[in-house]
């Protein structure tokens, strides 16, 4: 095994050295693009650190010095530069979060990786697998939030980008011999357009593991609790675990304690969960056990319609198709056609390959490639 290679940086930390970095950047083919958050540490994650490479230079922007990033808007959006992330999807997001950034020509490592029929495609397997090098992982869950950042860490965050052009460089050969660069394209465009999601007005308990199979007064406690945690979490500006895991809050709705004493006796919080919280949690089971039966919240279930016959004959061929044709490219099924494309084909029942234009959730390249078997599977 290789030791991790000495990689050079510069640290940009004022408008004026980020400007000048851009305009040598925007002289580039490609770049490779790494990020930093901190989301283990804050209520809200934020970008703490972006890793920028060229083939000649690697620079590493501190957001948190530098007063708004739209310096970088250009870069990202000029379609004529490709840029390489790696597992893309939370960089997207926190991008256009956080500065209102969107980014063009994207290549993702990790979806190209996917495609070639690499199973372990995190980026340190990858990278050891490719160019036998081991990269350091024991700043992955440090605080990039917290200033001044050490020479270690730095240096961390520089090697996590410094792999990236070679790679993608070897792995769109791969692409290219195996006739597919065009299905990762298309997903890397998909991929580039993903937003933040929404802020809605739903209950907490929708978003929380095994709720839709607790009583309407069990959903009142729950949804009570978290309630609590949230307001408690953004106060303190702490991630929601860190202030209550999911386990503890389950324990709290199936005992219900609502004073100190009962509270100590179910033993779902720790004696300094008690010291800092015991009252308040007590005070959020209470109010939820004590809402009016009529009050309690229903979980809202979506009726299952019955499918008929033929469609679930044609849903049972897919799949069987898609298994087969899996194997034989040596990826992933869900890369294929996954469930719901599944259903939206089965329930259209197109008798022609240009029918299955009128499938929204179909890629293009899905189309292309498979029309011609999907529709020959859906008809034996």
């Amino acid at each position: 095994m290789r030791q991790e290679p000495i990689v050079t940086y510069e640290l940009l930390d004022t408008a004026s050295a980020l400007r000048k970095a851009v305009k040598s950047l925007q002289k580039e083919d490609t770049i490779g693009v790494d990020m930093e958050a901190d989301s283990m540490f804050h209520f809200q994650d934020r970008v703490c650190l972006i890793q920028i490479a060229s083939r000649r230079h690697l620079y590493i922007v501190d957001p948190i010095q530098i007063e708004g990033l739209h310096l970088l808007k250009p870069l990202f959006g000029d379609r004529r530069i490709k840029k390489v992330f790696h597992g893309a999807d939370y960089d997207i997001r926190s991008l256009f979060r956080d500065f209102g950034i969107t980014v063009h020509n994207l290549f993702d490592t990790e979806l190209a990786c996917r495609f070639l029929g690499i199973q372990q495609s995190g980026l340190d397997a990858v990278v050891q697998s490719f160019f036998n090098v081991k990269l350091e992982k024991r700043f992955q869950k440090k605080d990039w939030s917290k200033r001044p950042l050490s020479e270690a860490m730095m240096t961390y965050a520089a090697k996590d980008v410094h792999h990236l052009l070679s790679l993608a460089k070897l792995l769109e050969r791969q692409l290219l011999q195996k006739k597919r660069m065009d299905w990762v394209r298309e997903e890397c465009d998909l991929l580039s357009k993903v937003r933040p999601n929404p802020a809605n007005n739903a209950p907490l308990f929708m978003n929380f593991k095994g709720a839709g199979k607790l009583s309407r007064k069990d959903l009142a406690v729950l949804e009570a609790v978290l309630v609590w945690r949230k307001q408690t979490a953004q106060k303190k500006d702490l991630p929601l675990f860190k202030i209550m895991g999911n386990a503890t809050i389950s324990t709290l709705v199936r005992k219900k304690p609502q004073t100190l004493k009962e509270l100590a006796a179910c033993q779902a919080l720790s004696a300094k969960q008690i010291s800092m919280y015991g009252h308040q949690v007590a005070v959020a089971v209470s109010k939820g056990f004590k809402t009016p039966d009529d009050d309690c919240p229903i979980y809202p279930r979506k009726k299952t319609p019955r499918i008929p016959q033929t469609t679930a004959r044609m849903a049972r061929c897919l799949k069987n198709w898609k298994e087969a044709k899996a194997d034989s490219l040596a990826i992933d099924p869900a890369l294929v056609l996954n469930k719901s494309q599944i259903m939206d084909i089965a329930k259209k029942s197109p008798e022609a390959i240009h029918h299955l234009n009128d499938i929204a959730s179909l890629k293009s390249w899905q189309i292309r490639e498979f029309g011609a078997e999907i529709i020959q599977s859906i008809q034996t």
